[in-house]
């Protein structure tokens, strides 16, 4: 099971968004994107210390900022069965038979751009010219 399709499948379940500077978002999840960018709807939000909250009717969490979510413990039940599988077929990076990272199969030695493998300059020389 993938943690996004785990949390694709609690859509609509309340959840609880611990954010890493230590504010506390709780709603229920409308949806969520591949790098794990939420939208929460009504929203309870409350501050590090705690002693502050917030009402809110939407909200937008970025995923760089998450640092722990809480859901359902019946939200695993949801996930499909066959969730695995289906993103089992796609690993290989989908960049021809090459892979599509590295140095080789540029033609000619692999330098990419500039020609003089990162030494920079002009001529030959030492660089007095």
């Amino acid at each position: 099971m993938l943690p996004l399709s785990l949390l694709r499948a609690a859509a609509g379940q309340p959840m609880l968004v611990e954010l890493k500077g230590g504010d506390t978002y709780n709603g229920r999840l409308v949806n969520c994107d591949a790098w794990m960018n939420i939208n929460l709807r009504d929203v309870i939000c409350t501050s590090k210390d705690g002693d502050k909250f917030w009402k809110m009717k939407e909200c937008y969490v970025r995923g760089s900022s998450v640092k722990y979510i809480r859901l359902p413990e019946d939200a695993i039940d949801r996930v499909p069965e066959d969730d695995g599988q289906r993103h089992a077929v796609r690993r290989g990076g989908g960049r021809g038979e090459h892979g599509g990272r590295g140095r080789g199969g540029r033609g000619g030695r692999g330098r990419g751009r500039g020609g003089r493998g990162g030494r920079g300059g002009r001529g030959r020389g030492g660089g007095s010219e």
